[in-house]
C-alpha cells in the first residue's frame, strides 16, 4: 500500500506566542517549531498501515527550510521518504492555497489512502483536508478516532455529540486523525540515525506546476484583551469570607 501523511510544523503548545506590534503576524524569536500534534496521529495511523499492508509511507510537507525538522521527525519514527515544497515566496498561503500545493505534490506520486491531522492548533482552520480531498476529487472521512482497512475499503468511526458515526469509503480517501485514534510512536535512536539518510525531494512551487491562489488573507492579528488581575479575600472567618465573595461575585464581577 502507498501511504501519504501530511504534517506542517507548528508552534510548540508551551511556547509563549506574541504578537508583531505592527500585528502582521506573530513574532518568531525564541518559538520552538514541533510537528503539528494531530498530524502526529496521522503519522502513526500511516506507520501502522504500512506495517499491516507492507508499501511505503510518504511525507508531504509545505512550509518553510525549518519545516524539515517536522519531516525528519516523522522519517524517524518509519517514514520512508519525504516531500518538501519550501518556497518563501509563499509563506501565509492560505487553506485553499495549501491545499492545492499538496494536491499537486500529492498527483505526481502513487497513494492509496492519505492521512491528515483534523486540524492545525497554530490557525485552527481545519480546512486543508477537506480542500484536499474535493481538489483529488477523493472522499473524506474527517475527526476520526478509529480507522480500519482491508486494503480496499477504510472504516471509520466519527464521534458526534452523544454519538458516533461509521463511515466506510472506497479507496484511495482522505482520512484525518483526531486524538483516541492511536498512541504515536517516539522515534528511536536507530530511527534517527537512518532518518538522516532517507530521501526528501524538495521543490519550489513552480515545480508543480501549478498557479497559487489564496481565497483569505490574514489582514491583521491582534492580541486578547489583558485579563483584569485576581483578588483574593482575606479574613479567618469563612463565613465573613464567603459572603464577601458573593458580594464581589454579584457587584464587580456581575456574575450572580
Amino acid at each position: 500500500m502507498n501511504i501519504v501523511a501530511c504534517v506542517k510544523q507548528v508552534p510548540d503548545t508551551e511556547a509563549q506566542i506574541k504578537v508583531k506590534p505592527d500585528g502582521s503576524g506573530i513574532d518568531e524569536s525564541g518559538i520552538k517549531w514541533v510537528m503539528n500534534p494531530y498530524d502526529e496521529f496521522g503519522v502513526e495511523e500511516a506507520l501502522k498501515y504500512k506495517e499491516k499492508f507492507g508499501g511505503d509511507v510518504t511525507i508531504v510537507c509545505f512550509g518553510p527550510g525549518r519545516a524539515m525538522e517536522s519531516i525528519r521527525t516523522a522519517l524517524a519514527m518509519g517514514a520512508d521518504k519525504g516531500i518538501h515544497i519550501d518556497d518563501p515566496a509563499y509563506e501565509g498561503a492560505d487553506a485553499y492555497a495549501t491545499a492545492s500545493v499538496l494536491a499537486a505534490a500529492i498527483k505526481g506520486i502513487p497513494y492509496d489512502i492519505i492521512f491528515c491531522g483534523q486540524r492545525a492548533i497554530d490557525d485552527d482552520s481545519g480546512q486543508v483536508a477537506a480542500i484536499l480531498a474535493e481538489l483529488l476529487d477523493l472522499p473524506q472521512l474527517t475527526v476520526v478516532t478509529k480507522a480500519e482497512s482491508d486494503g480496499k475499503t477504510v472504516k471509520v468511526v466519527r464521534p458526534v455529540e452523544g454519538a458516533s458515526f461509521v463511515i466506510e469509503a472506497a479507496l484511495p480517501a482522505v482520512v484525518t486523525a483526531q486524538k483516541g485514534l492511536n498512541e504515536p510512536r517516539y522515534a528511536s535512536l536507530p530511527g534517527i540515525m537512518k532518518a538522516k539518510k532517507k530521501p526528501v525531494d524538495v521543490k519550489k512551487v513552480a515545480d508543480l506546476g501549478v498557479a497559487l491562489e489564496s481565497k483569505a488573507k490574514v489582514v491583521k492579528m491582534v492580541p486578547p484583551p489583558a485579563r483584569p488581575p485576581g483578588k483574593i479575600i482575606s479574613g479567618d472567618e469563612p463565613a465573613a469570607k464567603a459572603a464577601e465573595l458573593a458580594k464581589l461575585l454579584r457587584e464587580e464581577a456581575k456574575v450572580i
